[in-house]
């Protein structure tokens, strides 16, 4: 394996009830707390009132910046930023999925800083420091709960780019699965195609000797393969919703990539997609997955195989290494049409019209990817493929 630090500073309170630990944190960072969420479930399922009752029993001066998208944009970073230089804000609290996490990350560290944020999402400025902030989770699927990364969408520009800045570690997040209980069926899919994306692009690297890192990584992904049918069948069910989060929290907090550097290609061609179309982050993962993999699996034809066996149980009797990676590919794409996920771009209404725009945004920084280094030709076949 590569040389490698882990460090991940975010305190997490995980378990039913531990919402109380507001009364505890909040105190430590001052009296102007920006309070920022998505379109308003917080306010249907009563995750809202609870909240605010903490924070007036705490006696705190509360802010509001509703309405974060599900692609985030800057624009609403932006009314953030603004919210927090003219209120002195000393704390950003996000109440919702990634994306309100997403947004709040980038309001917390553009409101340190005299420049325009998307200078801080295109890498232009260097973040030197940002609001403290805390998360309590109501989605599981992108870990930004216990991560310093963030993905923004620019609406003018139809860009969208992921960032990261050790900054905007949240100091503290809090998940009740019983915040989640509420998700329906579809963005519970989404979720779970995700976190499994973020165990993927984890798992296909080019460092040797890292075993300890594929058994975590192959374990996470059994664990939610086991668990996402039944949840599905019985989305109120607690202790279904319990594996789910935390799942989704262990695929992306910097754990699972001791040692090796992960490809993340995929993510970025699903990033110019939903930034073009506006689609579900997990709906393009899940359609575009699939045929990355088959894009790329000559690069190791042996890794893909024992990804197929030890997490879609494909018996490699008799069969070559591409022969079993083939197969596991395909239980995948069938496992995620089975809970309800996208196959095709068409499902979304997509077709060819912007291909030559899409590759275009998905290069827009040059050649993508770890595992196999993607060119043009590549994303452009690879888009051709989930058409």
């Amino acid at each position: 394996m590569n040389n490698f630090t882990f460090s991940n500073p975010v305190r997490l309170y995980f378990g039913k009830g531990e919402i109380i630990k507001l009364k505890k944190e909040l105190p430590k960072y001052g009296r102007n707390v920006l309070l920022v969420y998505g379109g308003g479930s917080i306010k249907r399922n009563g995750i809202y009132d609870e909240v605010i009752s903490i924070l007036k029993e705490l006696d705190l001066n509360v802010f509001e910046l509703s309405g974060v998208e599900p692609n985030p944009r800057v624009e609403t970073a932006r009314k953030g930023i603004d919210i927090c230089k003219r209120e002195s804000i000393d704390f950003v609290l996000a109440v919702g999925g990634g994306s309100v996490i997403d947004c709040s990350k980038l309001i917390a560290a553009g409101a340190k800083h005299e420049e325009d944020p998307w200078k801080i999402v295109t890498n232009q400025v260097h973040v030197k420091d940002a609001l403290p902030l805390g998360t309590v989770i109501t989605l599981a699927a992108t870990g930004s709960e216990m991560n310093a990364n963030s993905v923004i969408t620019n609406g003018e520009t139809e860009e969208k780019y992921g960032w990261s800045s050790g900054k905007v570690y949240p100091k503290f997040s809090i998940l009740d699965p019983a915040y989640t209980i509420t998700v329906p069926k579809e963005q519970t899919v989404y979720g779970i195609v995700d976190m499994m994306s973020h165990v993927f692009e984890q798992y296909f690297h080019n460092a040797k000797n890292t075993l300890i890192m594929d058994e975590l990584c192959e374990g996470v992904l059994r664990t939610v393969i086991e668990t996402a049918p039944k949840l599905l069948e019985d989305l109120e069910n607690y202790e279904l919703r319990e594996t789910i989060l935390l799942s989704g929290t262990i695929a992306l907090n910097g754990m699972l990539s001791m040692g090796s550097d992960g490809d993340w290609a995929t993510h970025q061609i699903e990033h110019a997609v939903s930034a073009v179309y506006d689609i579900p982050h997990g709906g393009g993962l899940a359609i575009l997955f699939p045929n990355w993999m088959k894009h790329v699996v000559h690069v190791n034809p042996d890794r893909f195989a024992r990804l197929a066996a030890k997490v879609f149980q494909v018996d490699p009797s008799n069969k070559s290494a591409e022969e079993v990676a083939y197969e596991g590919i395909e239980r995948l794409r069938a496992f995620w049409t089975s809970l309800g996920a996208p196959s095709r771009l068409k499902d979304y209404g997509i077709d060819d019209s912007k291909l030559d725009v899409l590759v275009e945004k998905a290069m827009a920084n040059g050649p993508i990817g770890r595992f196999k280094v993607l060119q043009e030709s590549d994303v452009r076949e690879i888009y051709k493929m989930s058409l």
